[in-house]
């Protein structure tokens, strides 16, 4: 029997590692190395947020309707499913990426360019990924947690996302890159697609406003949902219970994030009685405990459980 030529054989050994180190998903990490940096960065995104970004999502909201609204996210919805497509076929999915390809071809002609989805009640449900899951399934690990400024949490991982999908297939990138006119009227699409995203989150507002750490919540809502991306909406119970911290016992004490959160709540509501003239005097004994344990309460440390709130949100 001949023998395979060397270089042949080399490339078929390294396509076979390849295929067999695409079986074998990196288990996601609970640790947060990072949090001090992460923190001082989060502060400061919730500060430009507050100043700039949120005040024209919300002028955005006022002068479009609801079902405008609806319109304009289907048709970015669509106008995005080539990166879906290219990352399917990164993958080895080409289920999904056919899944994908018909609803785009679907959603674009019958669909009007995506501003309706006739593709989703013929059963073409909408698959999302991307790099940093194509990243996963291929076995790399996901790295510490990190927030970057303007950007937003991410891993060492799925950053990569940002400059493969970002830059190289995303439509509308290719749209600016082609395209100049005057006053960067090129990026317009880009800038409407981030307000739009922004103003989509308006609604949910007063749930993260009201836990006790934003930025724990933040990072496990993260975190929980890259999970199910990579596993594409089906992950193990298994990995559920690792990324909450449920079988590790050197994630801390579950209860305890949950025992701070309702000190904060006990706190807020006690706080709003003894504002009321007409029942400080029973409010004045009812704050005391809670504040005491608000106070002693210190957030959690690197590597602590997820909040019980952000994990039940995601799954």
């Amino acid at each position: 029997m001949p023998k395979m030529p060397r270089p042949l054989a080399r490339t078929a050994l390294a396509v076979t590692l390849l295929s067999l180190a695409g079986c074998a998903i990196q288990p996601p990490k609970t640790e947060d190395p990072w949090q001090h940096f992460n923190r001082k960065t989060f502060a400061f995104n919730e500060k430009v947020d507050k100043a700039v970004v949120r005040p024209v999502a919300v002028g955005y909201r006022k002068i479009t309707t609801t079902t405008m609204r609806k319109l304009i996210g289907n048709f970015y919805s669509n106008i995005e499913l080539p990166v879906s497509i290219v990352n399917d076929l990164l993958q080895v999915r080409p289920d999904g990426a056919a899944r994908n390809t018909g609803r785009f071809a679907i959603n674009t002609t019958i669909g009007l360019l995506g501003f309706f989805d006739p593709a989703s009640e013929l059963g073409l449900t909408l698959d999302k990924t991307d790099f940093g899951v194509t990243l996963a399934r291929w076995g790399v690990p996901d790295g510490p947690y990190m927030v970057l400024p303007l950007l937003g949490p991410t891993t060492v991982r799925d950053v990569w996302a940002w400059p493969v999908d970002g830059y190289l297939l995303d439509p509308m990138s290719w749209y600016a890159r082609e395209h100049s006119f005057r006053y960067y009227a090129e990026y317009l699409p880009i800038v409407l697609y981030y307000v739009q995203l922004r103003a989509s989150f308006i609604d949910s507002e007063s749930f993260l406003n009201s836990a006790y750490d934003p930025y724990l919540m933040t990072r496990d809502a993260y975190l929980q949902r890259r999970t199910y991306l990579i596993y594409h909406g089906n992950p193990p119970a298994a990995v559920i219970e690792q990324i909450q911290g449920l079988n590790d016992s050197s994630s801390g004490d579950i209860d305890q994030l949950l025992r701070q959160q309702q000190a904060y709540e006990q706190g807020k509501s006690g706080n709003a009685a003894a504002a009321t003239p007409a029942t400080a005097p029973a409010s004045a004994a009812s704050t005391a405990a809670p504040a005491s344990a608000a106070s002693s309460a210190a957030p959690a440390p690197a590597g602590s459980a997820p909040a019980p709130a952000a994990a039940s949100s995601t799954f």
